[in-house]
């Protein structure tokens, strides 16, 4: 059993920057492939980046590519996602996936969600 814990979320005006980190408990973290998804009101949730158990690969949605950057650190079972030139449409509740398929994009394991508001 995976648990995780997002931290980081808030208010932050349009343009500026935010880190969420995704904190997980048990001992085969390292082999996981992890994620972000989000998921604004009214709307499904969506994919937005997933990075290999070793950290060599990334994938991200077109919507937040060149703006966003996942990354992990495996001595810490933590992973991250800095989030930059945020926009009113990046509002969304943002969601830490545990054991992600990196091609179907199934998970295991969900966070239970951090809020991230960008005023216009």
């Amino acid at each position: 059993q995976v648990q995780l814990v997002e931290s980081g979320g808030g208010l932050v005006q349009a343009g500026g920057s935010l880190r969420l980190s995704c904190a997980a408990s048990g001992r085969t973290f390292n082999s996981y492939h992890m994620g972000w998804f989000r998921q604004a009101p009214g709307k499904e949730r969506e994919f937005v980046a997933v990075i290999s158990w070793s950290g060599g690969s990334t994938r991200y949605a077109d919507s937040v590519k060149g703006r966003f950057t996942i990354s992990r650190d495996n001595a810490k079972n933590t992973v991250y996602l800095q989030m930059n030139l945020l926009k009113p449409e990046d509002t969304a509740v943002y969601f830490c996936a545990g054991d992600l398929n990196y091609v179907t994009l199934k998970c295991n394991y969900w966070g239970q969600g951090a809020q991230v508001t960008v005023s216009s």
